[in-house]
C-alpha cells in the first residue's frame, strides 16, 4: 500500500510520491489494517502487468503508475462557487501524477472507491474522447461562449500528457473555433503548445498561470514530487511571456512555516521572469487532505508539525478547515491578515495586476460536426 514500515510504526514516504500512505476514502465501508505475516519485504508493492513502472533511479518502495482510458459522457463542468473566477472548466484527467500532498482534488478519488492518498497519484484516468465531447458541446445550438478554465481540478500537463496528448487535442479544438481558454499548471510541458497558444493570445483568446509554491528545490521534491522544479517553472513563465502569452503566478498554497516564508521572493522572481498578474491561496485541508497532510508533516517536518497545524487552525477559526466561500481561499484572523498585507504590499511594489484578463468571446465560431452517414436503401431482391 505504500506504508513501508511494519505494523505499529508510522508510514514512511516513498521517493517520488507525495502521499505517505494509501489512506482509505470516506465512502469505503470495509477497513483494512496492515499485518506483517513475515513473508513479504516491508513496503513491497505487487507488480502490475498493465502498469508503467516508476523510474528505476528512485529508491524506496516500488510503486507503479496505472492509467485507465475512459470515455467521458460529458466534458464541461459548470462552477457555482462564488469565490472561483471562472464558470466553466475542463479536466482531461482524473488523479494527478504530480503528487502534490496539499491538492484539494485528492478527495475526488474517494468517489471512485480509490484512496485519495497514493492511489490519487498512481491510479489515473484519462478521458480519451475529451476533444470529441468538447466539439459536440461547442456545436450545440444554444451554447453560450465563456472562457474555459483548462486543468483546474488536476494538472492538464501532468507527465502522462506527454504520451496521451489529450490536452493538446482539446486546445486544437479551441484554437480552430477561436474559443477563449485559461490554463494553470506546474509543468513546463505547456511550452510544447505555444504554437497554438501564442496565436490565440494575439487575439485575446488565451492566458496562462504557473503555480509556484516554493523556490526551495529540496522542499518542492517532497511537497510536489513529480511537478517541474521551481527554477524550471520560472523559465516557463519567461518562455510564455516572450511568446506574447499573458502569464501570471499563483503562489499556492501558503503553508505556515513551510512555504509561507518564500512569499515575497516568489513574487519577485516571477515578476522578473515576466509574470504580469498574481494571486495567492492559503492552505486548504478538506476531507482526506487533512490526515494525508499531517502524515506528510510527521514524515518530513516532525519538529514543526504541531506548530504548522496550530497556525492553520488560527486561520480557520480554530478548525482544521472551514469551507465558507467567503474565507476558504484566504483564511481569517490576525495571521491571515498578515499574509494578505504581505502579499499586496509586495505585489503593489512589483507592479502586478490582480484583475483577471478579460478574453474575447465574440470571435467564437461553433465547430462543424461530421455529417451523419447517409441512410442506405435496402434491396427488395
Amino acid at each position: 500500500m505504500g506504508d513501508s514500515g511494519r505494523p505499529g510504526r508510522p508510514p514512511a514516504p516513498s521517493k517520488g510520491r507525495g502521499a505517505v500512505s494509501n489512506l482509505q476514502g470516506r465512502f469505503e465501508r470495509d477497513r483494512r489494517e496492515a499485518f506483517d505475516d513475515g513473508w513479504a519485504p516491508a513496503g513491497e508493492m505487487p507488480a502490475r502487468a498493465d502498469a508503467v513502472e516508476a523510474p528505476a533511479s528512485e529508491a524506496g518502495p516500488r510503486l507503479v503508475t496505472h492509467v485507465t482510458l475512459e470515455q467521458a459522457r460529458s466534458i464541461l463542468t459548470r462552477n457555482a462557487s462564488p469565490d472561483i473566477p471562472f464558470d466553466v472548466s475542463l479536466n482531461p484527467y482524473r488523479g494527478c501524477e504530480h503528487g502534490c500532498i496539499y491538492c484539494f482534488a485528492r478527495p475526488t478519488h474517494a468517489y471512485l472507491d480509490l484512496s485519495p492518498g497514493l492511489d490519487f497519484e498512481s491510479r489515473l484516468f484519462a478521458k480519451a474522447n475529451a476533444a470529441e465531447r468538447l466539439r459536440h458541446a461547442l456545436s450545440r445550438p444554444f451554447y453560450r461562449c465563456e472562457t474555459i478554465a483548462l486543468g483546474v481540478n488536476t494538472d492538464a500537463y501532468q507527465p502522462i500528457e506527454r504520451e496521451h496528448r489529450i490536452t493538446r487535442s482539446v486546445l486544437e479544438v479551441l484554437h480552430a473555433c477561436d474559443h477563449p481558454v485559461a490554463l494553470i499548471t506546474k509543468s513546463a510541458l505547456i511550452e510544447r503548445d505555444i504554437d497554438l497558444l501564442a496565436p490565440m493570445a494575439a487575439k485575446r483568446l488565451a492566458v496562462a498561470a504557473v503555480t509556484i509554491t516554493t523556490l526551495d528545490a529540496g522542499l518542492a521534491r517532497t511537497l510536489e514530487p513529480r511537478a517541474a522544479a521551481p527554477s524550471r517553472r520560472l523559465r516557463t513563465i519567461r518562455t510564455l511571456s516572450e511568446a506574447g502569452i499573458p502569464v501570471g503566478v499563483s503562489v499556492a498554497p501558503l503553508i505556515p512555516f513551510v512555504t509561507e516564508p518564500d512569499l515575497e521572493r516568489i513574487l519577485e522572481a516571477a515578476r522578473e521572469a515576466g509574470a504580469v498578474y498574481a494571486n495567492y491561496i492559503v492552505l486548504r485541508l478538506p476531507w482526506e487532505v487533512r490526515p494525508l497532510f499531517e502524515e506528510w508533516l510527521q514524515a518530513h517536518f516532525p519538529d514543526r508539525a504541531e506548530r504548522v497545524m496550530n497556525r492553520v487552525r488560527d486561520m480557520r477559526g480554530g478548525k482544521d478547515y472551514d469551507a465558507d466561500f467567503a474565507s476558504r481561499m484566504r483564511g481569517t484572523g490576525i495571521w491571515a491578515d498578515l499574509l494578505r498585507q504581505r502579499f499586496y504590499k509586495a505585489a503593489d511594489r512589483l507592479g502586478y495586476r490582480y484583475n483577471r484578463y478579460e478574453l474575447d468571446t465574440s470571435r467564437f465560431r461553433p465547430p462543424a460536426l461530421p455529417a451523419p452517414p447517409a441512410p442506405r436503401q435496402g434491396s427488395l431482391f
